[in-house]
């Protein structure tokens, strides 16, 4: 949010005083090195101000390595963009990105060489950036709760990429909200899913997500794509070990690669 920027002439006029401002103009008080620093701040501070007002052009990784306090594995999906491009090819030219704070995710796609995205956020979009509101403006990033369907055609994306949002439905949702997944796609869904013990902030869950995640194991959710009648993608998954292996990329997520339904 902009905060409104105080009217220093109005302060003027009005008979009230800036710190400094007579030490500045008086000669025999002044000096060379304060006045400079001075200049500097202020050119400082008024950068800072504009920047943080236009939403910021760069994607934040950093700023997304902890979801209200815990593990997050929107981060992941941003630092493995090179690597499921290599292993997804052509396929991940139409993204779609489910999650939280999927407009980051999103604008790092969008910087991307001869790709689509969109994104659904399904949670409430709290204290958003500038860039975020556009995305929204323009119906590239929506709001909309994944335990119903979803609000697009079937086979509209060559990619769905889900990341932290499957960890807090539980298996009566999730039976509804995978296959939806896999319905909109059209050559597979990525999910980018927590370790279990790793840590999250339970009370900021709480308050955002309705409960706490649930973290499960890779054998659980094997178990659980085949009674859901989900295929894993063996071909992509392997693609995805190799082209992580030649860049060094240990995902701190677990990955799994789903094909789309036929």
């Amino acid at each position: 949010m902009s905060r409104r920027p105080v009217n220093v002439s109005r302060r003027l006029a009005d008979g009230g005083s800036i710190p400094f401002v007579g030490s500045i103009q008086s000669k025999s008080n002044s000096s060379p090195l304060l006045s400079i620093g001075l200049v500097v701040v202020g050119a400082i501070l008024i950068v800072g101000y504009v920047y943080s007002n236009s939403g910021g052009a760069s994607v934040d990784i950093k700023g997304l390595s902890r979801l209200e306090g815990g593990a997050s594995c929107t981060s992941e999906v941003l630092q493995a963009l090179p690597v499921l491009k290599k292993a997804y090819g052509d396929s991940s030219r139409k993204v779609l990105h489910v999650g939280p704070d999927t407009c980051y995710v999103v604008s790092g796609l969008l910087k991307e060489e001869e790709t689509e995205a969109w994104g659904v956020e399904p949670y409430e979009l709290d204290d958003v950036s500038a860039n975020c509101k556009n995305l929204v403006r323009k119906g590239i990033v929506r709001t909309a709760d994944i335990k119903f369907p979803l609000p697009y055609r079937a086979k509209s994306f060559s990619l769905v990429i889900v990341s932290d949002a499957l960890d807090y439905l539980s298996p009566k949702y999730l039976n509804k909200t995978l296959p939806e997944l896999a319905r909109v796609a059209a050559d597979g869904v990525v999910i980018f899913s927590g370790y279990p013990g790793q840590q999250r902030a339970k009370d900021g869950e709480v308050a955002k997500f309705g409960r706490p995640a649930k973290l499960r194991s890779s054998s659980w959710w094997i178990r659980f794509f085949v009674q859901s009648s989900l295929e894993e993608n063996e071909a992509a998954g392997k693609k995805f070990e190799q082209a992580a292996a030649k860049k060094s990329y240990k995902p701190s997520c677990q990955v799994f690669h789903l094909k789309a339904y036929p």
